[in-house]
């Protein structure tokens, strides 16, 4: 009889165990996953570049962080040579999630140059607490003068040529320039739109022999949009036409992002990660039109945007193998 029982007794217990192992992933299952942890925002007030001067700065910091942020430290810096006061300031008190915090600092602006001048400023807060990750940085870009008003604006080489005359043609540095006929033949005529990576682009709006597309150069354009990339529409000559365009926003910050372009003849079309948008036949030389049967091609790449900003304006890469006909925001 006491066998019996002890039997019962050990069954009963496997089946509440296996009914209790059986509860735990279910209870699991059911469980929010945590979100992803905010970060610490740090935002740099507008300077004024009306110099000579010397000029306050406010900078505020943002605890997005859960828990609340103590020993809190700023750090902030102009352009090189430009005097700061002071250059880390302590901020007293501990602040709440959600809570925000201000630091103030005076700079001796200097004066203005002529010409188009970014100048950048980084503000740098430690702490602990908040989000945990012990330090966040935040910047802001200014102007001085204006950006060029449109790619156009830019223009800087002659790649287009009629083939009755391709003697202005200077596409590659060799004197050779694509054919406006060929171009034409599979789509390409001045003004006409270009379909790419879901951005509508213009076709250069210009005679043949006219300069037509920027041989990049670090240039300023200007550029309105707001979507989630910027596409660049061109091809590289001899090798290495890769670089980083620089996006502008309204509310002075920036973002960067790698791009390039196969050569216009005989890299692998998909070199670079660029994608081919049209391939003419042959090209003008500056003796005539020559290299039938081989392809000269135009492609286009892009750079991320943040899709939440309004686009200001755009610096090109400072490699002049990289040629851009056009750019333009995609959604």
């Amino acid at each position: 009889m006491k066998a019996t029982r002890w039997v019962s007794s050990l069954r009963a217990l496997a089946v509440a165990a296996a009914m209790t192992v059986a509860a735990v992933p279910a209870a699991a299952a059911e469980s929010p996953r945590p979100s992803p942890a905010a970060r610490t925002e740090v935002s740099v007030a507008p300077v004024d570049l009306d110099g000579p001067a010397i000029e306050t700065v406010q900078v505020t910091v943002k605890n997005a962080g859960p828990q609340r942020m103590r020993s809190l430290k700023v750090a902030f810096a102009g352009p090189v040579g430009w005097a700061v006061q002071p250059t880390v300031t302590t901020v007293s008190g501990s602040f709440a999630a959600g809570a925000t915090a201000s630091a103030e600092f005076r700079i001796q602006v200097p004066e203005k140059r002529s010409g188009f001048t970014l100048r950048t400023f980084t503000a740098t807060a430690t702490y602990t607490g908040g989000d945990g990750a012990g330090s966040a940085t935040g910047t802001r870009t200014e102007t001085v003068g204006a950006p060029l008003p449109d790619l156009a604006a830019a223009y800087n080489n002659v790649g287009i040529t009629d083939e009755s005359d391709p003697a202005p043609g200077n596409y590659d540095g060799d004197g050779n320039s694509f054919s406006a006929q060929k171009l034409a033949a599979v789509g390409l005529t001045p003004g006409s739109t270009v379909r790419a990576l879901g951005a509508d682009l213009t076709w250069p709006d210009v005679e043949p022999g006219t300069k037509d597309n920027v041989s990049s150069q670090g240039q300023a354009i200007t550029l309105s949009g707001q979507g989630s990339r910027l596409v660049l529409l061109g091809s590289g000559v001899t090798g290495g036409a890769t670089g980083t365009a620089t996006v502008y926003y309204t509310d002075g910050t920036s973002s960067r992002g790698s791009f390039g372009f196969p050569n216009w003849s005989f890299d692998p079309a998909d070199a670079h990660g660029a994608t081919l948008v049209a391939s003419s036949d042959g090209r003008n030389r500056p003796d005539g039109y020559g290299n039938a049967g081989i392809d000269y091609r135009i492609f286009a790449h892009s750079v991320p945007l943040d899709a939440t900003k309004q686009v200001r304006f755009v610096v090109l890469p400072s490699n002049g193998n990289v040629h851009v006909f056009a750019m333009a925001v995609a959604p």
